[in-house]
């Protein structure tokens, strides 16, 4: 049901994307070294660094550096929510 709302709250969809998005190329070197990142939604995302790994908003980081034409992906293992 979650994903049928969002597809009829077109704002809110966007909301949520756009947390996923930074507005700079962030590499995972950077991600690493921040406490949190500024996103094109325009909240911060916590960045926590530990023994379990690294994680954005709660969210794992399980693959880093992935080039794109227009920055650089890091996969996560869930949906951001702001």
């Amino acid at each position: 049901g979650t994903v049928t709302s969002l597809l009829n709250d077109i704002p809110a969809l966007t909301n949520i994307l756009l947390y996923h998005v930074a507005g700079e190329k962030l590499p995972a070197s950077a991600v690493v070294g921040s406490d949190s990142i500024e996103t094109l939604q325009g909240s911060e995302a916590d960045v926590v660094v530990d023994d379990a790994g690294v994680r954005i908003a709660g969210a794992t980081i399980s693959v880093t550096d992935i080039p794109a034409a227009n920055g650089v992906i890091h996969l996560i293992d869930a949906v951001m929510i702001p």
